[in-house]
């Protein structure tokens, strides 16, 4: 396994991840679609007012985790940061698609629609090159008796 994993690797393989488990101090693991933004370091959700995370966040930003674990998209891994809700409309029309449609009645505009905004701190990742690859690496090692390369891993550190 390779020692270091690149930032750009890092949101690449992010960008491809459908769901993760979100959670902050006070509220259950929810399974919740990131939106990466790389350029502010940050993953977006949408979630709905009521719900254990947006009641968790009333009272202002919190320390946040959000765990990744996404065969297809290659990706695993442990993301620490800070969550906030954010009333930003401009940012929601541009993340907004299908998947957030179908949870709520009135789309972009139900008033239930809420943004979190989490900003990363820093990550331990690991990525793989897929199914064919992981078979490749234990077939060959089968034959060479090497220990097989499964992906990259490291941690990343986002604080400005």
């Amino acid at each position: 396994m390779t020692d270091k994993i690149e930032a750009k690797e890092f949101w690449n393989h992010l960008d491809d991840v459908m769901a993760g488990m979100l959670t902050l101090h006070g509220a259950r693991p929810v399974p919740m679609s990131p939106y990466a933004d790389k350029e502010a370091g940050a993953i977006w959700f949408i979630t709905a007012r009521g719900t254990d995370i947006e009641e968790s966040l009333r009272g202002g930003p919190k320390s946040a985790q959000f765990i990744v674990a996404a065969g297809d998209a290659q990706l695993y891994a442990n993301i620490e940061g800070t969550a906030q809700i954010v009333h930003d409309p401009e940012k929601l029309d541009e993340i907004w698609n299908v998947i957030a449609d179908s949870w709520f009645e009135g789309g972009e505009a139900d008033p239930d629609v809420t943004l979190v905004r989490f900003d990363l701190r820093e990550a331990e990742a690991w990525t793989t090159d897929g199914k064919l690859g992981f078979l490749y690496e234990i077939a060959k090692a089968q034959v060479t008796d090497e220990k097989p390369d499964m992906g990259a891993h490291g941690r990343l550190n986002f604080a400005a």
